[in-house]
């Protein structure tokens, strides 16, 4: 044991490690004081106590405030780690108190058939588990998982994520393959047409993401591909829910979605899917996990191997 780590434990405590997270996100000492209802003083000597026990500096400190140094901000990393942990300890604590056996907390898209079913074959397996889902992007629910926040995610494997720092701190299975599909209602038109290219339809009231997503770019590109100008969609949303409400009630729109949130709007009714070439593939699906042996849980295990089970038994939608 270095004498740096039996300083720390001994003399540090979780607040210090508080200290370091709200430093990194206020910029100031006074927002961290006031956020820790702490004097500056109190928290420049916190601090002055963090980095005489690491014997370096962890944060430059000017008139407009405070910046992580490269030794701060692998402190900052962390103590967020640990941070999560603790809240994990929590959860699972109150759980278990309340009957469970264990948590699981999984980040994920928001709309995709193979969770709910991977949740349910876990569920069977190991009735005490409580499973916690969380919506949103892959790369920001990638940066909580590696910050302890979650367990696993579930997402899309994208260039951005496989050629970044991030890749090396992670564990990835590529799971299902993803592509861009259309949804209609049963009574469009466009349905009892043959051999539709996307130029096809241009002029067609579309439903679709915001720009950023990675299914709305992939329907730009099936256009430009096609050399014809992508269409402004006339509903733009990231609500399944809405998606799906639209579609059943106006016939004519038709809406740009990846083939998992096809799944779950073709099982749900009311909607089918309108075959359109070429066929356009999106980023692979699969699961992110830290890369320690400690995160490796059995409910973790359970869990990727339940999802595997989902994603083998998944075809494409009629």
């Amino acid at each position: 044991m270095s004498n740096s780590f039996d300083y720390l434990l001994r003399r540090l405590r979780l607040r210090h490690l508080e200290l370091l997270v709200v430093l990194a996100e206020s910029g100031t000492m006074r927002v961290a004081a006031s956020r820790l209802h702490l004097s500056q003083p109190a928290i420049s000597k916190m601090l002055m106590e963090v980095e005489e026990g690491l014997g370096v500096r962890l944060f430059e400190r000017s008139r407009q405030g405070v910046q992580p140094t490269g030794a701060g901000a692998a402190a900052v990393h962390r103590a967020r780690v640990v941070m999560g942990e603790l809240s994990h300890v929590c959860e699972e604590v109150e759980a278990i108190r309340n009957g469970a056996s264990a948590v699981l907390r999984v980040g994920t898209f928001s709309v995709t058939s193979v969770i709910p079913a991977a949740v349910v074959q876990l569920r069977k397996r190991l009735p005490g588990v409580a499973v916690h889902l969380h919506d949103g992007r892959v790369r920001e629910l990638i940066q909580r998982l590696l910050e302890g926040e979650l367990d696993c995610v579930f997402g899309a494997l994208t260039s951005e994520i496989l050629t970044s720092d991030l890749l090396a701190s992670l564990q990835s299975e590529v799971l299902l393959q993803d592509r861009l599909c259309v949804l209609a209602a049963p009574s469009n038109p466009l349905l009892r047409r043959r051999s539709l290219r996307w130029v096809d339809l241009r002029e067609a009231p579309w439903v679709a993401p915001p720009r950023q997503t990675l299914v709305r770019q992939a329907f730009m590109t099936a256009f430009l591909d096609a050399g014809s100008t992508p269409p402004e969609p006339v509903i733009e949303t990231m609500s399944s829910v809405t998606v799906g409400a639209v579609l059943r009630l106006d016939p004519s729109l038709l809406c740009a979605v990846r083939l998992e949130h096809a799944r779950d709007e073709i099982a749900r009714g009311g909607v089918r899917r309108l075959m359109v070439a070429p066929d356009l593939a999106l980023p692979p699906l699969g699961l992110f996990t830290r890369r320690t042996d400690s995160s490796t849980t059995p409910v973790l295990h359970e869990f990727a191997r339940a999802l595997r089970k989902a994603g083998a038994h998944a075809g494409p939608p009629a």
